[in-house]
């Protein structure tokens, strides 16, 4: 495999608004070397047979049915809000008419 050069670690580096020094330049050229041997090991595994997927385990939302309910005591809950109006929760306007 082609080896990272300085020259092109510096212009990713001038690309991405980093200062490095002459150090920490050869540190990202051999990082940068090891993570692309170990993406030349990845692409080596037969994977034509798996499935796309976004997560290695499924995720499901578990939801509640959305029932009426109502409250002996609203009074008691109304008050737990940091504002109201009446027998409304006073939220902030979001939508612009």
């Amino acid at each position: 495999m082609k080896r990272i050069s300085s020259d092109e670690v510096k212009k990713v580096a001038q690309l991405a608004r980093l200062e490095l020094n002459e150090s920490e330049i050869n540190q990202h050229a051999e990082q940068l070397e090891k993570i692309l041997e170990y993406i030349k090991q990845l692409e080596k595994i037969y994977t034509d047979d798996i499935p796309c997927t976004t997560r290695a385990i499924e995720v499901v939302n578990v939801l509640r049915k959305d029932e009426k309910k109502n409250y002996a005591n609203s009074e008691e809950i109304l008050d737990l809000a940091p504002s109201r109006e009446n027998k409304f929760f006073k939220v902030p306007k979001i939508i612009n008419e």
